[in-house]
């Protein structure tokens, strides 16, 4: 027997000791799963999906009722329309349910799932949901940062009174706006720079362009998250460009943690004054029951800014405060 037979007689037994037992119990015990369409290979479901995804499941809910099983690629998905089974997954087996599956995004734009929408469930993650609630967005604690939102808005509205009778595109305003209170809050100053004469660690457009580019590949449908064996080949670039972000975001959140630890260092009598502060102090507290690592402050501080800008842009959630 020549050495090419001998591998694949090694393959082959290889896969009927890995594979062949949990078909045969398959087999014996079929799940009674779901009614849906029947997939195509590779692809799976996929190409039932439009451009508005929603509408397409909406469709075939119709056909196929209001709980379905379809194929994203390799994985098997089910889709529910149905109230009381959204309340059993939702309510009550949420702990079951809790979890994301763990794709490109999160472990690369999140320090390998270190904020709490891309962490598992578990005690990191009840540990980091506990901080947020008692710590980080208590009223009291938010209550304290409303000179910060008013003193935003005045300068916000003097910067539209210098420009009366310009044509201005009040998009950018309102993200000075948002942004400046963003990083007041959470990170205790401003951390970009309004214009090239000052000097920052990144400048206010790089840093609206790094949200921008967060937002977008944390929502995009990356293929190789749903047919693994594609991955390595990155055929939509989103990869390449979530390294590239993360090796950005790394750059202005170390320059942000170094400058709070230098303050907390040399401060007399020194007390947690912003967001960021207050994790460094809860790194030191041996009482948690899960560590706090540098990348853990990194995606909790990220993911802190990712809910402040959905809440103002997406809420409105302006200070009625104005100037008198």
């Amino acid at each position: 027997m020549d050495a090419f037979s001998l591998i694949v007689l090694v393959v082959a037994w290889l896969f009927a000791l890995l594979y062949l037992p949990k078909y045969f119990k398959s087999w014996l015990s079929p799940l009674k799963l779901p009614p849906g369409p029947k997939p195509w290979p590779i692809i799976g479901n996929f190409n039932l999906l439009g451009p508005l995804p929603h509408q397409s499941l909406h469709q075939l809910s119709l056909k196929y009722g209001k709980t379905m099983q379809l194929h994203f690629g390799s994985y098997p998905v089910m889709v529910t329309s149905s109230l009381d089974m959204a309340k059993q997954i939702l309510k009550t087996y949420d702990h079951m349910f809790a979890s994301r599956p763990q794709t490109a995004a999160g472990k690369y734009t999140t320090y390998e799932y270190s904020d709490l929408a891309w962490a598992p469930y578990g005690p990191y993650w009840r540990q980091g949901r506990k901080i947020y609630l008692t710590e980080l967005f208590s009223a009291k604690r938010l209550e304290s940062y409303e000179y910060m939102r008013v003193e935003e808005m005045r300068e916000f509205t003097r910067r539209l009174y210098r420009n009366c009778g310009k044509s201005i595109e009040l998009k950018d305003y309102l993200s000075h706006y948002t942004l400046s209170i963003i990083s007041r809050i959470v990170l205790g100053k401003k951390y970009f720079s309004a214009s090239e004469s000052e000097k920052e660690i990144v400048s206010l457009e790089e840093f609206q362009e790094m949200l921008d580019e967060l937002f977008l590949l944390n929502g995009v449908l990356n293929i190789g998250d749903w047919i693994p064996w594609l991955d390595f080949l990155d055929l939509q670039g989103y990869v390449k460009r979530m390294k590239k972000l993360k090796v950005r975001f790394d750059k202005f959140h170390d320059h942000v943690i170094d400058e709070h630890n230098v303050r907390r260092k040399t401060t007399k009598n020194w007390q947690p004054k912003d967001m960021v502060d207050l994790l460094l102090q809860l790194a030191d507290d041996p009482e948690l029951e899960v560590k706090l690592t540098r990348d853990n402050m990194k995606g909790l501080t990220q993911v802190i800014s990712f809910f402040l800008i959905v809440s103002f842009n997406y809420f409105l959630i302006f200070p009625f405060h104005f100037p008198s």
